[in-house]
């Protein structure tokens, strides 16, 4: 593990700081992905194994992403804006600042305990237990290591959670962040109960003919450096609406680009009302982390994200001229 700032406790210890409370409430970051849905509602299955009433809360008043879905207790997801019953224990996965929190930070604030755990350093910890590794492949892994102390990690519910957090976060065991660590928690997640087929399936198998649209307008917007390098692509409010689709159709858009031959970094960008959200992805190991954080942004080496306030057009254009990519020209609206 390498120490973060944010780190001021064990896993050992926060195992027996959750053992002493009753009402918990779990919340991720904002735009959940398979880790943040996956590391929540693992922790939730665990504790409920130890009879803890637990609450898992989205951090903005939005259904969770369509290939989500199947996890198990992913139909019981509450907006935080209307969570309004007890929290004893206030508990942030896979989420570093009060920002990403979302609607969650005001569930945070009245919380008596607040617990992070994590794999994003940031500079300093935003609860009162907080344990973050760099590290680690995937929050979810740490959520698994948390049911290790806590003596429930045999439970199947538990472990399909964490095996999906774990499979998407490191794009079906494909990038950088693949370890034998992860292969280990894979295995035994596997061992407790997690079916790697029927998870792969229901997740990359099972995308909607909006998606696939999506992917031929992602192409035809592609943008190329002159060394074939770095690739940017982009999708407006209109193409989403053409197409019938919403934000989890673009899911698949960023590897997509960051699959072509030669592509060492890719950029996805997608208009939403009033600002640009993006993510980079890299084949190498230029660290992306550090373009995003010049947009303000973040994430891992590997894989980051950030948001723009601007136009569409304005944001194509900066990231163009960031990955030194001609800006490409926009249809009039």
């Amino acid at each position: 593990m390498t120490v973060t700032p944010q780190t001021n406790t064990t896993l050992p210890a926060i195992a027996e700081a959750l053992k002493a409370r009753d009402n918990f409430v779990i919340c991720g970051h904002v735009s959940p992905d398979g880790d943040c849905l996956g590391s929540a509602l693992g922790l939730a299955w665990a504790l409920r194994q130890l009879g803890k009433q637990v609450t898992c809360v989205l951090a903005r008043d939005e259904e969770p992403p369509s290939d989500l879905r199947f996890l198990p207790g992913a139909d019981a997801l509450v907006a935080a804006v209307r969570y309004e019953g007890p929290c004893d224990c206030f508990i942030a996965v896979d989420v570093p600042t009060v920002e990403r929190l979302g609607d969650g930070a005001a569930l945070q604030d009245k919380a008596a305990l607040t617990v992070t755990i994590d794999h994003h350093a940031v500079p300093q910890a935003m609860s009162d237990l907080s344990y973050t590794d760099p590290d680690s492949a995937s929050t979810t892994l740490l959520v698994w290591e948390l049911a290790k102390c806590l003596q429930v990690a045999g439970d199947r519910l538990v472990a399909t959670c964490c095996y999906t957090g774990l499979m998407t976060d490191t794009g079906r065991f494909q990038h950088g962040n693949t370890d034998a660590a992860a292969f280990k928690g894979a295995w035994e997640m596997v061992l407790a109960g997690a079916n790697p087929g029927e998870v792969a399936r229901d997740f990359y198998q099972n995308r909607t003919l909006a998606s696939v649209e999506l992917e031929e307008r992602t192409v035809a917007h592609m943008s190329l450096r002159a060394d074939g390098e770095a690739a940017l692509s982009w999708l407006s409010l209109a193409d989403f609406a053409d197409c019938g689709a919403v934000k989890a159709d673009a899911e698949p858009m960023i590897d997509l680009l960051r699959s072509l031959r030669g592509v060492r970094v890719a950029c996805m960008l997608r208009e939403q009302d009033g600002e640009v959200r993006g993510s980079f992805r890299a084949k190498d190991d230029t660290d992306v982390a550090a373009i995003a954080g010049e947009f303000g942004g973040g994430g891992h080496r590997a894989a980051a994200g950030f948001t723009i306030h601007d136009s569409l057009e304005g944001a194509v254009a900066r990231v163009a001229a960031r990955l030194g990519i001609e800006a490409p020209k926009l249809p009039e609206a």
